[in-house]
């Protein structure tokens, strides 16, 4: 697995795939820290509707996401690759929205 995660990130040793997979989680549990605490401070319950957490979630949450994924590997050494990461994620997700040229499926 470490060997096919390595090869997928194109990274150099298995410490770097340790790191990465180090500021996915660390990003993840912070998210979680402020999405709990912005949906306080919003007075956002589960008993909100659900289309109102999601909006939140999209909105807000997903772009603070990304910088927080920034903030934690530049805090780890990794800030290169989370870079080109989200510049290669941006990319896809723009590409839904691009128009393709007539005749291209």
């Amino acid at each position: 697995m470490i060997e096919k995660l390595k090869q997928r990130w194109n990274v150099k040793n298995g410490w770097d795939v340790l790191i990465i997979l180090l500021v996915f989680a660390c990003t993840g549990f912070s998210v979680l820290y402020v999405k709990k605490a912005l949906f306080s401070l919003v007075g956002l319950t589960t008993a909100s509707p659900a289309w109102l957490r999601w909006t939140v979630n999209i909105l807000v949450i997903l772009p603070l996401y990304q910088v927080i994924l920034l903030a934690w590997g530049w805090i780890w050494g990794k800030f290169g690759f989370f870079w080109a990461f989200e510049k290669r994620m941006f990319g896809r997700i723009g590409s839904v929205f691009r128009k393709k040229p007539a005749g291209q499926s």
